[in-house]
């Protein structure tokens, strides 16, 4: 067991390090490893077991062995246990988040931010548990009775990407536990550890042996094709690249499995002439600077009416510029190191064709020297329609300014994109946030607010930025199936 847990700096306890399950840590059926970086100075911050086609074999018994018990499982005993899950995460708060810190590279104060959010998913779902609905209905013919309940749709498979290895587990892991789901769980290999800590505080907090499922790997095509290959999987769920997401649909397809997809985005954000400028700065920064950039749904594009394109530029820059750069847990570091080295060379590339398209520089601009994979702040102006910072999704500290002169041009911007998955718009005028906000052709719509993640709200996108819904009273609707029952009267 000593082989199955490793020692992280400023982490109270050893953290595991192995494959979890049916309730047992083990090392990988191959004996392999794989390592985890610290993106700070890109050193190796742990080994962790990495799982097989035969591993996830095992584990997909696991799950099914343990998904009739789990499903019968009264609703108030599976609401207490996901309490239970939301006062762990906090008791162990601090390690969690610099865990996060360590293996992601994000600032403490985001990774607090981060722990926060992803209890209240325990919190929230382990309230919805007791309140799955059914129905009683007399047929409109008569002599007949429709009963409609709902049921878990069995073994899921959740992948969970790097950039919030916490909150994006637990807004699937919640869901889940509360229909009385079975799961295989397939954390990112940038960032394992946390999901690995998470199951260790699940299983203290009474989930049973075989419901939940860690697969740690570095082959994350062998584990996900062998589980969706699996006529006992029914349902996956991924976050992750539209890419990644376009290949897992089609996989899914050939068992026609129950599919959620939460896929890249391409966030504009829309700054009104008649905006509190001062707000619409405030919000830009939480909008583009929570981890780093590196989320989906980060401003990825400044759309900003010509009369105050420079002021809105300038204000940001200030704001952005006064950002101190370094590793996470340093005092007063507001942005940490981007995850790995092909996000900072995708950045530097971007912000580099940007420029050359004509954009001007106000801000950053250059990768600084020495290790670690770190970039700064940066803000460009007059950015050009349809340049790489326009069209890519950055997944960095980069903010592009492109003015507008009318809303028709700047929907029609917006708008023109194959992702949908949130938007931004600062107005002093309701009505005219109002009119773009629906017009705006995506999931979620900021409307002069930074932020929209919210466990109580159904998180999701359109077009190529996703299938299904995560959060709110949507969130467990994914979980379940609806079965009608006929009777005679």
């Amino acid at each position: 067991m000593a082989d199955l847990y490793a020692d992280v700096p400023g982490v109270s306890r050893p953290v595991p390090t192995g494959l979890f399950i049916a309730g047992e840590w083990r090392p990988s059926s191959s004996g392999a490893t794989f390592d985890v970086h610290d993106p700070a100075d890109a050193g190796v911050l742990a080994q962790v077991a990495d799982a097989t086609q035969d591993d996830t074999a095992a584990a997909m018994d696991a799950a099914y062995a343990a998904l009739p018990e789990w499903s019968a499982t009264p609703p108030r005993k599976r609401s207490e246990i996901l309490r239970r899950a939301f006062e762990a995460m906090h008791a162990r708060a601090d390690d969690l988040a610099l865990l996060m810190v360590r293996e992601n590279g994000k600032a403490l104060t985001d990774a607090k931010a981060e722990l926060t959010y992803a209890a209240e998913f325990f919190r929230w779902f382990s309230e919805e548990a007791v309140r799955i609905d059914g129905d009683y209905r007399i047929a409109p013919a008569g002599g007949t009775r429709t009963v409609v309940t709902r049921q878990p749709v069995g073994v899921c498979l959740l992948i969970t990407p790097w950039n919030f290895p916490a909150a994006m587990l637990t807004r699937k892991l919640g869901p889940a536990l509360a229909a009385g789901c079975t799961s295989l769980v397939k954390p990112a290999g940038e960032t394992p550890l946390t999901a690995l800590l998470l199951a260790e505080l699940l299983a203290e907090a009474g989930v049973p042996d075989g419901v939940v499922n860690l697969l740690p790997t570095s082959r994350s095509s062998d584990v996900s094709k062998v589980a969706m290959s699996d006529s006992r999987l029914r349902k996956i769920s991924f976050t992750g690249s539209t890419e990644v997401g376009r290949v897992l649909l089609k996989q899914a397809a050939d068992q026609v499995l129950v599919s959620s997809m939460e896929l890249g985005g391409n966030a504009p954000f829309v700054v009104c002439a008649d905006a509190d400028l001062d707000a619409a700065v405030e919000g830009a920064m939480l909008a583009k600077l929570r981890n780093g950039g590196e989320a989906c749904t980060a401003a990825n594009r400044f759309y900003v009416e010509a009369p105050v394109a420079e002021e809105f530029g300038r204000k940001l820059a200030e704001k952005m510029g006064a950002i101190k750069v370094g590793r996470g847990d340093e005092d007063g570091v507001g942005l940490g190191p981007l995850v790995n080295e092909d996000t900072v060379e995708k950045v530097e590339r971007i912000v580099r064709e940007t420029v050359a398209a004509g954009a001007r520089t106000v801000i950053g601009g250059e990768r600084p020297d020495g290790p670690g994979w770190f970039y700064p702040p940066t803000v460009l102006l007059d950015v050009p329609a349809g340049s790489p910072a326009t069209e890519e999704e950055i997944f960095g500290p980069v903010a592009p300014i492109v003015p507008f002169e009318t809303d028709d041009e700047v929907l029609a911007n917006a708008n023109g994109t194959e992702y949908g998955l949130v938007a931004y718009v600062y107005t002093g005028d309701l009505a005219r946030g109002l009119r773009l906000s629906e017009a705006l052709e995506f999931g979620m719509v900021g409307l002069n607010r930074g932020v929209v993640s919210d466990p109580a709200a159904p998180f999701g996108g359109v077009k190529q930025s996703g299938i299904g819904r995560e959060g709110g009273h949507e969130g467990i609707a994914e979980y379940l199936q609806a079965k009608y029952i006929s009777f005679p009267l």
